[in-house]
């Protein structure tokens, strides 16, 4: 099991969040964030927090830092870490299968993720046999978009955020939109952000994000 950092905003949590973090950070990084968010003080939220594996990254000299899976290159529509990609998906459904046995309902489950991670939360979750209640992807792009012809998904109706700075030199605005279309064309439900900023996340985007998952639970009740 992947180690982590946990907080829950209440007793009995009825909810849970695994939020996935960037490549060369860790658990902590967006800890912050449970501040910001109105959706967790209406209901008791159990917060995930994961940190990857360590591992050399190869478009970092093959320096060592917590990654979920290793980049080759800045061009991400060419050869990916497919070993490194499955193995960190294994890992995260590991988390959602041990929130299930706690008592959450996999629809009261929410995967989100920044950078490398926001591209794991987007892989894991479009590949769940159970629904769960959404997926955030920030700064991101889809790892493997054969997934819609292998597991032949079209028409899911997986609540989807996307957003992403228009300034990211990181991962190019296009990449994500190119990732938001293939989404959309496999009829899937796209809440779609930009933002004017780099590879970071706004106050803006962080309320936007709220608005999001007060929504979705408010479908739920």
């Amino acid at each position: 099991m992947l180690p982590t950092v946990e907080i829950e905003t209440g007793s009995y949590p009825t909810y849970a969040m695994i939020w996935l973090h960037g490549l060369g950070a860790d658990g902590n990084d967006f800890v912050p964030i449970i501040d910001d968010l109105e959706f967790a003080t209406r209901q008791p939220i159990r917060f995930i927090f994961p940190h990857a594996p360590e591992r050399p990254v190869s478009i970092n000299n093959g320096y060592t830092m917590r990654a979920w899976y290793d980049i080759y290159r800045s061009d991400f529509a060419q050869s990916q870490d497919e070993a490194g990609i499955h193995a960190s998906k294994e890992a995260i459904e590991a988390l959602i299968a041990r929130e299930i046995e706690h008592g959450i309902a996999s629809q009261h489950i929410f995967l989100a993720g920044f950078s490398q991670g926001g591209a794991m939360a987007l892989h894991v979750g479009l590949q769940q046999t159970r629904a769960l209640g959404g997926v955030i992807a920030l700064s991101c792009y889809l790892p493997s978009p054969e997934i819609f012809s292998s597991n032949n998904i079209a028409g899911a109706t997986l609540p989807i955020f996307m957003a992403h700075g228009i300034y990211d030199t990181v991962i190019l605005l296009s990449y994500a939109i190119s990732s938001k279309e293939k989404l959309l064309a496999a009829r899937y439900s796209v809440d779609w952000h930009e933002y004017p900023i780099a590879h970071t996340v706004s106050p803006q985007e962080i309320a936007d994000i709220d608005h999001w998952l007060q929504r979705i639970v408010s479908a739920h009740d």
